[in-house]
């Protein structure tokens, strides 16, 4: 759990840095920030979403790919929506395999959205949802991501 709290926090502080860092170089624009739902500090809320390692495992290793291959379809589809600002796995061999930031105003909505995962619904992964309050500049990731992205992850 302390792990958890150490990665939040450090998502917080940096989020607040690069805010801070953003509103000194530009001026505020109340249109931007509304229609990114930003509050008067920037900010909005989330729910962040940590991939945990399921109970269950995959039959082979074929079966692995394939319920992969769901999984990143489906995380696809969730951006697409709108619903779902970042996605990503971490690079060590913990417990925690990933992060979702979802675009919802209740850990219910992102636990609707979760039951849709191929690898929640198989047993591989479990999620542990949080409220999260970030910069809303987040809501400009996908978008920032598709200028940068020379291959899908689904192909």
């Amino acid at each position: 759990m302390s792990k958890i709290l150490l990665i939040l926090s450090a998502i917080f502080i940096l989020s607040n840095i690069s805010g801070k860092a953003y509103s000194q170089n530009t001026e505020y624009d109340s249109l931007r920030a509304a229609e990114l739902g930003a509050d008067d500090y920037g900010m909005k809320q989330y729910v962040i979403a940590f991939l945990k390692a399921g109970k269950v495992k995959s039959e082979s290793q074929e079966k692995a790919q394939e319920l992969q291959l769901e999984h990143l379809r489906n995380i696809t589809k969730m951006a697409e929506e709108g619903v779902l600002v970042l996605a990503g796995p971490f690079l060590d061999d913990t417990e925690i395999r990933g992060i979702y930031i979802f675009d919802v105003k209740t850990v219910g909505e992102a636990q609707r959205l979760t039951e849709t995962d191929p690898a929640i619904k198989a047993g591989v992964l479990e999620m542990e949802l949080h409220p999260w309050y970030g910069s809303a500049a987040l809501m400009e990731l996908t978008k920032i991501h598709g200028t940068i992205q020379k291959k899908s992850i689904t192909d």
